[in-house]
């Protein structure tokens, strides 16, 4: 696994937009956030996501694992006078005081080991309320290696069963990393059965 602090010392942050994810501003204009209040993010790295709920009246909670980019976003939020709990630590260690309306996953299933994955699902589906909103985006490589690593359709039916999650039934939405890159994420809204 990678020191995600050092890569942000050296600047070496391929994974930053240096804005707020258009997956983010999709899932808003889907309506995936109309009934929502609160809002958890985690691996948020400098959190342009973060500040933009923010700005738009979202009781946002965020954490990462790199003291720089917490900082950095915390920054952000005091120089734009926004709020939002934002923490540095493992996510694995968080343990939530009450459950979210929402999660936004973007960054964390595609950096993590495949190995842990299945923990981390099972902290995805702790982390929200009954009929909580996941708002997926599942990164598409195309390569064994990583991070960020490829989130398979068929691994990913398996790791958020239809026992546990409501899948969209429509076509998920693609939003690309960047022209140069041939990666992108499929965005889907899963809902967390009762």
């Amino acid at each position: 696994m990678p020191d995600w602090e050092s890569l942000y010392q050296a600047q070496d942050t391929g994974w930053d937009r240096g804005e707020t994810s258009p997956a983010l501003l999709t899932f808003i204009e889907k309506g995936a956030l109309d009934d929502a209040k609160a809002v958890f993010i985690p691996g948020c790295g400098r959190g342009y996501e973060v500040v933009e709920l923010a700005r738009r009246g979202f009781v946002v909670t965020a954490l990462d694992l790199a003291p720089s980019a917490v900082m950095h976003l915390k920054q952000t939020l005091k120089a734009e006078g926004l709020q939002a709990e934002v923490l540095c630590m493992d996510m694995f260690e968080y343990n939530i005081p009450q459950a979210f309306d929402v999660v936004y996953e973007q960054t964390c299933l595609c950096a993590i080991e495949p190995s842990e994955r299945k923990a981390y699902a099972a902290k995805l589906y702790e982390w929200l309320k009954p009929k909580g909103k996941l708002l997926f985006n599942m990164m598409q490589t195309g390569d064994e290696s990583g991070p960020p690593f490829h989130c398979d359709w068929r691994d990913m039916r398996k790791l958020f069963p239809v026992e546990q999650w409501v899948w969209q039934e429509e076509p998920p939405f693609m939003t690309r990393r960047n022209r140069q890159s041939p990666r992108f994420e499929l965005g889907y809204i899963l809902e967390k059965k009762t």
